[in-house]
């Protein structure tokens, strides 16, 4: 039989872009998990009330720092009129209700946790204190609607009475729903600058994260990984381990060989005296260089398309054309803490402990691999000490899990920093070939871009599936699954990740992106920004070169090609008045640029200059559009702390291959941004009272570019790869 490539899309359930795993994924039965708590009502998933007038919310999404439990809490606590402050948070368990709407499952990630519960939350909290009313007016014998609320309290009169006396009727009564909320120009907490709820207990080190758990008899294990991706182990010698003071156990396990023992320097000691031979994958006949050449080749195939729209032709007449490449290395994410998971599984009963970006998966994990029903596991979100899209991926959880089942222990499994930096998950490389054109009056004309280098969908699915779908689900399926996501964007389609923001944020009557897929077999994941972290250098370099060819002003080449995209366009001209009053110091220079991601704007302006032949950033100015800031003052510190987790990648980030394995492992050669390094960061937020979009990662992609493009104006020297490495003194 023939069969058309569309027919075939469909009828696999490939379409638009995704992968669509063709059955229903089922809420699993049961109530929510919650504190056990005398006379307390929780009357929705999220709130529990109790007598003594505490609220806790049991927060849906995850904190690694992004300060989503105090937004988060903020939208409730407008609605329920109790200050935010006051809460009590608990981390969501896996449930369905905590579901994130955008994803369809329950994870955090992709700048979502605002826009996706907005309206949900405040809601809950309106319905809230509706309910509140209606059991204070049932106790006080007062007509409800002269009742008011007092942040935590009935007003009745001059007397003012704690919500929490009203719990024991408020059981009785039925949720209110639909419950008017508030007018913005009531807001007494939306928009304001409300101290981080989680401040204090972080800073005097009462917050739990993963690697703070402990549990009585718990025992350490460290994984062995073969030293290139994707290999196995043929034999191994674990006899000196074994002889080892405190060594329980030594085990293959699915990601290479787990060592348990009973202190961690014990686990580590053993680890290093294992012999290990690998069977390795031909990843171990490639190095940076080869990696390099091939993709430049890749450019110079067809490739599949992304966008086509308008004529090229037509908009490559008559114009100066511009063609030039950019390079963006593998990077990892390197969060703070380490990766780490507690498994202890006694009696039929598996409770698994990680700050992760997806507490059900990890919880599904558990239950796959010590093949039980996923109501017997109970999975423990701890606060994260930096996501970045790596808590995503799970395979400490599989190797924790694997070894407590082994040894019969509650095991602690954690990475070394050398494990997660050779070891772990990357940002793709990437090579961007843009062929533009401008016309005389700054009208950019045409627009073709390709990008070569591996996809993400593919490996995020091996990762995720095992944990989000049915343990019934053979894992025979879903590498099926896998292989036919890796099949159909490795020559079918394109993956949206690979490609975004290569093209979008200007209006381009004649455009075309395509993408190559070329893939050596590192394991790619989401990095903070995704695609748009390498796109946007990409991007506003090539506007900068366009401007610089015709010789007009950037920023009004910008402006002008913008129209259609009205809030870029507006944090382009807030940003260029800003820019104007900048009075860079001699030998210094300011570079421009600005880009769409997460449905927020951004635009950024870097000032440097040159120290001993390398760039020195001194400021950087930061407008952004995020819709409605629901906290100004967190917005703020993620702009500055996307700000210099970007400067890191443009100034340092980079991970070579030699042989097929990583060659850095720890921040001596994979350096941060140090504090002599890191500039004065000035953050603009642009009013605008629609729904919040996303923070977490829009202030990554244009500071790359903002910096290069400053390096050009003070120099002449355009780099056009990353991390930023000038010639020119």
């Amino acid at each position: 039989m023939k069969a058309s490539r569309r027919n075939f899309l469909i009828g696999t359930g490939v379409v638009g872009g995704g992968l669509v795993v063709a059955f229903a994924m089922r809420p699993g039965p049961g109530a929510p998990r919650m504190a056990s708590v005398a006379d307390a009502h929780a009357p929705n998933a999220f709130l529990q009330l109790s007598q003594d007038n505490t609220i806790r919310f049991y927060c849906p999404r995850d904190e690694m720092g992004q300060g989503v439990t105090t937004g988060l809490a903020t939208l409730i606590g407008e609605e329920l009129d109790f200050d935010p402050a006051s809460f009590v948070i608990e981390m969501g368990a896996p449930h369905p209700a905590y579901t994130n709407p955008l994803f369809g499952l329950q994870g955090t990630g992709g700048s979502t946790s605002m826009a996706a519960h907005f309206t949900q939350l405040r809601q809950i909290g309106a319905d809230t204190r509706r309910l509140i009313l209606d059991a204070a007016a049932i106790d006080l014998g007062v007509p409800a609607p002269d009742l008011s609320t007092d942040d935590g309290y009935v007003v009745a009169g001059n007397e003012r009475y704690p919500y929490g006396r009203f719990v024991a009727t408020a059981t009785a009564l039925p949720m209110p729903e639909a419950t008017p909320m508030k007018s913005p120009a009531d807001f007494a907490y939306i928009g304001k600058e409300l101290p981080r709820i989680d401040s204090l207990d972080k800073a005097t080190g009462r917050t739990e994260f993963g690697i703070d758990v402990e549990l009585p008899d718990m025992h350490y294990g460290i994984v062995r990984h073969a030293p290139v991706a994707g290999g196995s182990v043929k034999s191994f010698d674990a006899s000196r381990a074994l002889a080892m003071t405190g060594v329980v156990d030594v085990v293959t396990v699915a990601t290479g060989i787990g060592v348990v023992a009973e202190k961690y320097w014990q686990a580590k000691k053993a680890e290093a005296a294992l012999e290990v031979e690998w069977d390795l994958p031909d990843l171990k006949d490639v190095d940076s260089q080869r990696l390099r050449a091939d993709y430049l080749a890749a450019l110079d195939e067809e490739g599949e398309s992304a966008e086509e729209e308008g004529d090229l032709a037509v908009g490559f007449q008559d114009a100066t054309t511009v063609t030039a490449d950019y390079w963006a290395p593998y990077l990892a994410h390197a969060p703070m803490e380490p990766m780490n998971a507690v498994v202890r599984i006694q009696d039929g009963i598996a409770d698994i402990w990680s700050g992760t970006q997806a507490i059900g998966v990890a919880q599904g994990i558990v239950a796959r691999v010590a093949d039980l029903d996923k109501e017997n596991v109970r999975a423990h979100n701890t606060y994260l000490g930096g996501g970045f899209g790596r808590r995503a991926t799970l395979t400490h959880v599989v190797e924790a899990t694997e070894l407590a089942m082994s040894s019969g222990k509650p095991v602690k499994v954690l990475w070394s920093r050398e494990d997660d930096i050779r070891s772990g998950v990357f940002r793709p490389a990437s090579l961007m070939r843009i062929n533009a054109a401008i016309a005389e009056d700054g009208t950019i004309s045409a627009w073709q871009a390709k990008r070569s280098g591996g996809n993400i969908i593919p490996e995020t699915l091996r990762n995720a599936m095992p944990g989000a779908l049915p343990t019934a689900i053979p894992d025979g399926f879903i590498n099926w699954t896998a292989d036919v996501a890796e099949s159909v964007f490795g020559g079918w389609m394109v993956d949206g990740s690979s490609v975004e923001g290569l093209a979008g944020d200007y209006d381009l009557p004649n455009r075309e992106v395509r993408h190559v897929t070329k893939d050596h077999g590192l394991p790619l994941t989401f990095w903070r920004s995704v695609g748009h972290s390498y796109t946007a250098f990409a991007k506003e370099s090539m506007v900068d070169e366009l401007a610089a060819a015709e010789g007009l002003d950037p920023i009004e080449v910008r402006l002008k090609n913008t129209a259609a995209n009205p809030r870029l366009n507006n944090v382009i001209r807030v940003a260029a008045e800003r820019m104007r009053r900048m009075q860079p110091g001699e030998g210094r220079a300011l570079g421009f640029a600005a880009h769409s991601s997460f449905n927020s704007s951004v635009a950024e302006v870097a000032e440097v200059s040159m120290v001993d032949g390398q760039i020195k950033v001194h400021n950087v100015l930061c407008v952004i559009d995020c819709g409605l800031a629901v906290n100004p003052d967190v917005v703020r510190a993620q702009m500055e702390g996307g700000v210099m987790y970007g400067l890191t990648a443009a100034l340092h980030g980079q991970l070579d291959l030699e042989a097929g394995a990583v060659t850095q492992s720890n921040f001596h050669d994979y350096p941060i941004l140090r504090m002599d390094e890191a500039p004065a960061v000035e953050v603009v937020i642009v009013p605008n009272t629609g729904s919040p979009t996303g923070v977490g990662e829009p202030a990554v992609p244009p500071i790359a570019a903002a910096v290069a493009n400053a390096v050009f104006n003070l120099t002449g020297e355009r780099l056009r790869e990353l991390p930023l490495k000038p010639t020119l003194a």
